[in-house]
């Protein structure tokens, strides 16, 4: 299944689509199984994320200074220049922003490694690049949208989400690994998880599109307009990543795994955070989802680009 994620992905996005449009009225009761399924996919992505490499990632110098900055510095920085030229819908560049501005913990060692990136390092520093974007996505959506962001969004379904769908899946995660550290019971049950993310990748994908195309509307050719954005966004963050690992001067899979950071994007932890808007905004849910799309047959080609971009010798 992970070798064919991405075709996986993909069928369930489209089969997702499918049902949103032939069975709207399906839409309301799809919508009460996102957060049982994305509780659980979440859970299963954290676990991926070791707790217990923390203190690594913190020793891991060049490196980390280099991930930091490509993800809390430079993505920032293109994502301001492009925010101008966003469709001028709220609902819209809140969805850009939350996708954007958080990088990915999970498939992207997974990609990274399939392009000679170093998984080890990459994966030492997701707890820390886990931490950093929870404690600094609040200040820069407060950067980018000011007055606006109060306006908009309720703080208590936010709150609610990030505890139920953040918090306690990340703190269930990091109990099984210290379990699975212990007790042999508890490492094949964490390794049995590990089996569950793609289909529980798929079936997120298609619940969530299927509930929110019928709120689309008129919304769906707004919400196309974005795909040029995430495209160009993928093409500027390979050279922006390469420039910042040569900055470092890091050796050529620390540096590829540097651009895979930086390009990959978190939208499963920040979907929940999407689905917490009023129904007003619903249209950002499926803006971050559109990201995923873009984003998987982006990371296709970025395993047969990246390593022309840093060869070997």
């Amino acid at each position: 299944m992970k070798r064919h994620q991405v075709a996986i992905y993909v069928g369930a996005l489209g089969a997702g689509a499918l049902v949103g449009w032939v069975a709207p009225e399906a839409g309301p009761g799809l919508e009460h199984a996102i957060n049982p399924v994305l509780a659980a996919l979440l859970y299963v992505t954290f676990l991926q994320v070791p707790a217990a490499e923390l203190g690594r990632s913190v020793r891991a110098g060049r490196f980390l200074a280099a991930a930091l900055m490509v993800n809390f510095v430079v993505v920032p920085l293109v994502v301001a220049a492009m925010v101008a030229f966003l469709p001028d819908h709220q609902a819209v560049r809140l969805g850009v922003l939350l996708v954007l501005l958080t990088p990915c913990v999970d498939y992207v060692i997974v990609f990274s490694g399939l392009a000679g990136g170093s998984s080890q390092r990459l994966l030492a520093a997701t707890p820390l690049l886990l931490i950093a974007q929870m404690v600094l996505l609040p200040g820069y959506l407060l950067l980018f949208l000011g007055s606006d962001l109060a306006e908009v969004v309720e703080v208590g379904p936010f709150v609610e989400a990030f505890v139920v769908l953040i918090v306690i899946p990340l703190t269930l995660a990091w109990l099984t690994q210290a379990w699975a550290a212990r007790r042999a019971a508890g490492q094949r049950a964490a390794d049995t998880m590990g089996t569950l993310m793609v289909p529980l990748m798929a079936a997120t994908l298609l619940t969530v599109v299927a509930s929110q195309v019928p709120k689309l509307g008129d919304g769906l050719a707004t919400v196309a307009r974005v795909v040029p954005f995430y495209g160009t966004f993928l093409l500027v963050m390979a050279f922006a990543g390469l420039a910042v690992a040569r900055l470092f001067r890091l050796d050529v899979p620390a540096s590829r795994a540097i651009v895979f950071t930086g390009a990959t994007r978190n939208s499963l932890v920040v979907l929940p955070l999407a689905l917490a808007l009023p129904d007003t905004l619903a249209i950002a849910a499926v803006v971050v989802v559109t990201q995923t799309l873009v984003e998987v047959v982006g990371m296709v080609i970025y395993v047969r680009v990246v390593p022309r971009l840093l060869p070997a010798h």
